[in-house]
């Protein structure tokens, strides 16, 4: 496999039954065999789009001590800036080549599970643009997780009820122009997503790789009107490694261009810190014996944070 397959989420919203099972085929082989797909028809603009990245573009270039003002010491990276070389990749200890913002969950008004989304005074568009794109990013990825329910074979809206509230995360990432020759630094060194299934806008430069199951690297690329969209590791967990959460990286770019900053923007779908990761019993077998012990969503996403070097033990 040399690109990542895509599909067109207009053929599952289709009221044509026959576009609806073609696509739920489609994403299922691709998350199965590659675990990433380019997905058409989401429910993003691509004015949306455009405006969350100039709004993110103006955050990053505000002085380093503004930006702290936004971070919050003991809060795992959840809400708010992360500064740069924070967070490093599982089994790394060297920090990643990059700063970042979290949006969290904006139906957390009633439950406050979660801290609250910080108001960036310095940028007045940037919270109504993020939450607008978090809302749509949402929607889209309950939709995707429909089609995979119906894979499993699995009531269709399985995961309706662990991903509503739920702990997921828009992350705006900026990698800094490289000034100096990094030390086995990446800007995202290989790693595996935590979450159920990960949605990502723009990532139509080169940089993302993903590896094949030949063990080879491919460059991930989208079309501008596409979502790069991947299995994370909870997944894995719950299907007992049917649907892939592929190791992916970005790269560090030829040094030409290291002056040239870059920005990423993926949405983290998370459940409920109370959803079971407890492999499916369809997806266990005498072939396929069951590879992980039981445990929740919540203590999962908690082990992986301490991994990330975000929380302390």
């Amino acid at each position: 496999m040399q690109h990542i397959p895509k599909v067109d989420l207009n053929d599952f919203l289709s009221s044509d039954k026959n576009k609806k099972q073609q696509f739920v085929s489609q994403l299922g082989t691709a998350f199965e065999e590659i675990g990433f797909v380019a997905l058409k028809g989401h429910f993003l603009s691509s004015e949306l789009m455009e405006a969350l990245y100039c709004e993110i573009r103006s955050f990053f270039k505000l002085p380093l001590e503004i930006k702290k003002q936004y971070e919050v010491e003991g809060g795992g990276g959840q809400i708010g800036y992360t500064s740069f070389g924070k967070e490093h990749a599982k089994n790394r200890t060297v920090g990643d080549l990059k700063e970042f913002w979290h949006f969290g969950q904006y139906e957390n008004h009633v439950t406050k599970l979660y801290p609250e989304n910080l108001l960036v005074n310095e940028c007045p568009k940037f919270n109504e643009v993020g939450k607008h794109t978090y809302e749509l990013l949402e929607k889209t990825a309950q939709h995707v997780l429909q089609a995979i329910a119906i894979h499993l074979k699995v009531e269709e809206h399985y995961f309706d009820a662990f991903i509503a509230n739920g702990n997921s995360i828009l992350r705006a990432i900026h990698y800094p122009p490289i000034t100096q020759e990094p030390q086995s630094a990446l800007r995202a060194a290989v790693h595996g997503d935590i979450n159920l299934i990960t949605l990502l806008m723009g990532a139509q430069g080169k940089g993302l790789q993903v590896i094949t199951n030949q063990g080879k690297w491919i460059d991930a690329f989208a079309e501008p009107d596409e979502l790069i969209i991947n299995m994370g590791d909870m997944m894995s967990r719950l299907t007992n490694n049917r649907l892939k959460s592929t190791l992916h990286q970005v790269v560090n770019p030829p040094k030409e261009a290291w002056g040239n900053s870059r920005y990423s923007i993926p949405f983290f779908m998370h459940p409920i810190a109370e959803m079971p990761l407890n492999c499916l019993s369809n997806c266990v077998s005498e072939k396929h014996p069951k590879a992980y012990e039981d445990i929740t969503a919540g203590a999962f996403l908690h082990q992986r944070l301490i991994e990330l070097g975000l929380i302390k033990k």
